[in-house]
């Protein structure tokens, strides 16, 4: 039986001898090899390398977005490898925010609705006043029934990191998360992500080509050719 303080030094993320492969003409190609990781609670932990090194594919593995070839992912103490698409999509709902490069936000909906969406989902009851809160915690309290095409580059990723924030996640994943926006955008948006990471005491892991942003992060972690460094 774990006791208090081995539960909270218990790592939120760990992985084994990850790897993953894909085939090709010309034979397996890897792309991910024996990765082993601890990512303990509340941490911020930046992927850098180069492009092609394996950072996304390394994101998309630790989030259960991909299955490995080799090797397994724990996340809360569950294996992840062994659950189905529907177990892996149960515990993102239950864990996980994300933001992406690309914003990903739904285009026929409001900035408000697409905030409320993962409540919706989840079966939370006052989807609306807490979508339109932490829209206003990001500045965007006067854009709630704008659609994504009505918005900027940077408030579309504000509403995105809304949407990630608004369930609690105790792990957030970010993939180039100002990887489209200019650099006094991307600045503002850095900073907010940190300010609702250190408010939510949220696990924090990005994959950025950014020095500035990966400085902010708590530990940096190299990957290259497909391997930690």
């Amino acid at each position: 039986m774990q006791t208090h303080s081995e539960h909270i030094n218990a790592p939120i993320i760990a992985t084994q001898n990850l790897g993953k492969s894909v085939p090709t003409s010309e034979g397996e190609l890897h792309i991910l090899s024996s990765v082993d990781l601890i990512i303990k609670p509340g941490e911020s932990i930046a992927i850098v390398g180069e492009s092609g090194s394996g950072k996304t594919t390394l994101l998309s593995l630790l989030a259960g977005l991909d299955t490995p070839t080799t090797g397994s992912v724990s996340i809360n103490g569950r294996d992840i490898t062994v659950m189905n698409e529907d177990g892996r999509a149960a515990l993102r709902n239950e864990l996980i925010g994300f933001v992406f490069q690309s914003f990903q936000l739904l285009s026929a909906l409001t900035a408000l609705e697409n905030v409320m969406l993962p409540l919706e989902l989840s079966g939370y009851r006052d989807a609306e006043a807490a979508a339109g809160a932490l829209l206003e915690r990001v500045g965007l309290g006067r854009r709630l029934t704008h659609t994504p095409k009505q918005l900027s580059g940077g408030e579309q990723q504000r509403v995105a990191l809304a949407r990630a924030f608004v369930t609690q996640p105790a792990i957030l994943f970010a993939d180039e998360p100002t990887g489209n926006l200019d650099s006094k955008t991307g600045a503002h948006i850095i900073d907010l992500l940190f300010e609702l990471n250190q408010e939510r005491h949220t696990t924090l892991v990005l994959v950025t080509h950014d020095a500035s942003l990966a400085a902010r992060c708590g530990r940096v972690i190299r990957l290259d050719a497909g391997r930690l460094v």
